[in-house]
């Protein structure tokens, strides 16, 4: 009897879990805009951690291997065409700018991809659902999942959907194409001086979140949190860069704007002053009335 209780307990843990997980899928699925075949998915979810303390399990590491392919032939793709005239260098790193594990594991969390992976419990406990490395490889193999479920054109325009904005941003970067580096070049163009970055840190070791402030000139223009100093610096640098170049933009125009009030009113004659070749501007009568007064001096003296 007692056996019977626990087979059917067993049973229903089972029907319960495999619910929970469809329900999952289907919410993932929705994000991504594409139904795929349940076992596809959940290999394309299964990380190595997970599969090794459950047996052996297919993981998702040949998925991913597919999906960075297909990631780095639609972003190439893209840069090639909407850039015509930059040199191979020059597209190459704008390209590293948006194929990186940091930006990768950016999309991931927009997506919240860390709740739907299969983590074995070591990962778990060190906070794998939010690491960058698991985030990204884990995207390309959802990436690499689509591809095979769906065709080339279906994982195009999942790639455009979630990468186009990261593309159009790094498009405001400098030669370095990362924001330290397009930080520096505008606070130099800017005359403020060399950007500095204060890093603070918190929790255990094994899940740390770093918090980073930009200072230019002893100013604060912006702040970043990550889970790596690295990241927390540039996502500072950004939120500094972009602070900094607005107002500059502001600058500008406000200049642009005065400059052409001044035009406007330069360009209209003034009553009673003379013009630039010395001649009078004034109304009409006040001419008469000067040159009347010059004719009739010789006379008086007569």
């Amino acid at each position: 009897m007692r056996g019977t209780v626990s087979s059917h307990k067993t049973a229903d843990d089972a029907k319960k879990q495999a619910e929970n997980t469809a329900s999952s899928h289907t919410l993932l699925e929705g994000r991504l805009g594409y139904h795929l075949e349940s076992a596809l998915l959940v290999r394309a979810l299964t990380h190595r951690s997970y599969a090794y303390e459950n047996g052996g399990l297919p993981t998702n590491e040949r998925l991913e291997f597919l999906g960075d392919s297909v990631l780095g032939l639609v972003v190439t793709d893209t840069l090639y065409r909407t850039h015509p005239d930059l040199p191979e260098g020059q597209l190459a790193k704008l390209r590293a700018a948006v194929v990186n594990s940091r930006a990768l594991a950016e999309v991931g969390r927009g997506l919240d991809l860390g709740s739907f992976i299969r983590l074995g419990r070591g990962e778990e406990g060190t906070g794998g659902r939010d690491k960058a490395s698991i985030l990204a490889d884990t995207l390309e193999a959802v990436i690499g999942a689509v591809y095979l479920d769906q065709g080339l054109e279906a994982a195009s325009e999942l790639v455009h959907r979630l990468f186009d904005p990261l593309i159009e941003k790094s498009s405001n970067l400098g030669a370095g194409l990362d924001w330290k580096t397009s930080l520096q070049e505008l606070t130099a163009a800017e005359g403020l001086g060399v950007p500095e970055y204060l890093v603070t840190e918190t929790g255990p070791d094994h899940e740390k979140t770093f918090t980073a402030a930009a200072r230019v000139g002893g100013v604060s223009y912006g702040t970043g949190t990550g889970r790596s100093k690295k990241e927390a610096e540039q996502q500072a640098a950004e939120s500094a860069w972009r602070a900094i170049r607005a107002a500059a933009d502001e600058r500008e125009a406000a200049a642009k704007a005065a400059a052409e009030a001044g035009t406007v009113v330069g360009a209209e004659p003034v009553a009673g002053t003379p013009d630039g070749d010395g001649t009078g501007t004034g109304t009409g009568s006040g001419e008469a009335a000067d040159t009347s007064s010059v004719s009739e001096a010789p006379q008086a003296t007569a």
